[in-house]
């Protein structure tokens, strides 16, 4: 690279900087306005540490100015002087000619329509719209700064959820009001469930209305037919009617009941899968917002940068509903922060936000925070996975106990007790199907287990 084109490479670094810096000055400026007096001696710090960078930036152009030759064309080792000025008065030559030609041929066209106005229309060749020269320049700068904008699709509610609005929209409301489903809404809330608390509590009773009815049938199933462990499986109900009865009802009472419990328990669940979610990712993410924050950036937009990596998906979430507190709601940092601290799913996370908040109130050193916070939370991640991996040995050894050891001799003692004679009637096919049912049971109950610890 000549010389010529390293110091046009370094003006074009420092004009870009400058330009960022001024950005980073006027967006300061801008919220001071409706900032409180906390706030507004930590921005008086950050705008007059970026004016000082300003300005020593600002001290490199003259001599780097002066070091340029503009007789000279960047990146042009090979040319001189004469041969660059007659390069870019061959190009300003091209570009003007080529105009001339398209307004000569836009003349014309007007005087022949107006000549013969039947006459249709013949639009311009592809060679003669084609850019050259300076044309063809800025068309390339013009595509190189074209951005994709995301788009998200607005989701819309499920035909099942409308269908519960309408059945049980006024009992949740009611419901609602008296504050009976409280924490139920909490939880719904700080889980980030798609649901608002009147279709989630309609939801549930829909699911029940319909658990009662599935009840009924298996009950009226089982009031006739029973289910043996020998061929035939199915044969016909034997015993009194009040025994059936009996057996009946309690089926059709632990339907509804089972699915009001799971549906009722269901947003507790899913805040705890994702509070674990949050934590795992949080002590990572408190090392990036800590790089971010030694560039003396606005608190705010530290935010704003994590969302855009997209490498957090849970805290990723939270941060979302940060920033519509602030930019949709008009919240202030601090009481943004405080909010979504409220509805924060993690304990570890809202305690990141409230000293967050602390912080910026009394005018502490934000690097320093971020930087002392990741290495707690660090050190309490390295003691939970340990935790988990001494669990998870415990698992594998209660696992091979349960799904490998016991099975074998159970099935052993079975067989030995069905060749002796000891009273056992079923066959050995039978047996068999009784404990690999048996297997199949035990493993889902392990993995739905281990989901939940998850």
């Amino acid at each position: 690279m000549s010389l010529n084109a390293e110091e046009f490479q370094k003006l074009k670094e420092i004009v870009f900087k400058e330009k960022k810096i001024c950005k980073e000055i006027t967006a300061l400026g801008e919220y001071m306005k409706h900032a409180d007096v906390a706030e507004q001696r930590i921005i008086d710090s950050q705008i007059a540490l970026l004016q000082q960078s300003l300005k020593k930036t600002n001290e490199e152009i003259p001599s780097i100015l002066e070091r340029i030759n503009l007789l000279r064309v960047p990146g042009s080792s090979g040319f001189n002087a004469k041969e660059s000025l007659d390069t870019i008065k061959q190009d300003f030559t091209e570009t003007a000619k080529r105009m001339e030609e398209k307004a000569a041929l836009e003349k014309n066209l007007v005087n022949l329509e107006e000549s013969n106005p039947n006459t249709e229309k013949k639009g311009y060749a592809l060679k003669e719209l084609r850019p050259v020269g300076l044309e063809k320049l800025t068309i390339k700068r013009i595509k190189k700064k074209e951005k994709k904008v995301e788009e998200k699709k607005e989701q819309k509610a499920s035909l099942y959820v409308k269908t519960a609005n309408k059945m049980f929209g006024k009992l949740s409301e009611k419901m609602i009001s008296e504050k009976t489903f409280m924490t139920m809404e909490r939880d719904l809330v700080k889980a980030n469930l798609q649901f608002t608390a009147r279709g989630y509590i309609s939801t549930i009773f829909l699911s029940t209305l319909i658990a009662v009815g599935v009840g009924f049938l298996i009950a009226l199933f089982f009031f006739f037919f029973s289910i043996t462990a020998e061929l035939p499986l199915l044969i016909k109900a034997t015993g009194d009617i009040a025994s059936k009865m009996l057996r009946s009802i309690l089926i059709i009472v632990l339907a509804p009941a089972l699915t009001f419990v799971f549906m009722y328990t269901y947003p507790s669940l899913e805040r705890s899968a994702t509070e674990t979610r949050i934590d795992e990712e949080l002590p990572f993410a408190t090392i990036h917002m800590s790089a971010i924050s030694g560039s003396m950036i606005d608190p705010s937009k530290i935010f704003s940068i994590m969302v855009i990596t997209h490498e957090y998906p849970y805290l990723e979430k939270e941060f979302n509903k940060l920033m519509n507190e602030i930019n949709l709601y008009g919240y202030d940092l601090v009481s943004a922060l405080r909010n979504s601290s409220y509805n924060s799913p993690s304990k570890k996370l809202s305690e990141l936000f409230n000293g967050l908040a602390t912080t910026i109130n009394s005018g502490g050193n934000l690097p320093d925070f971020f930087d002392k916070r990741s290495q707690t939370l660090l050190f309490e991640n390295r003691l939970e996975q340990e935790k988990k991996t001494k669990s998870a040995e415990t698992f594998m050894d209660m696992y091979i106990s349960l799904v490998i050891a016991a099975p074998m001799i159970l099935m052993i003692l079975l067989m030995m007790m069905k060749i002796s004679g000891l009273g056992i009637s079923m066959s050995t096919k039978m047996i068999t199907i009784v404990m690999v049912s048996a297997v199949t049971i035990i493993n889902i109950i392990f993995l739905g287990f281990l989901h939940l610890k998850r």
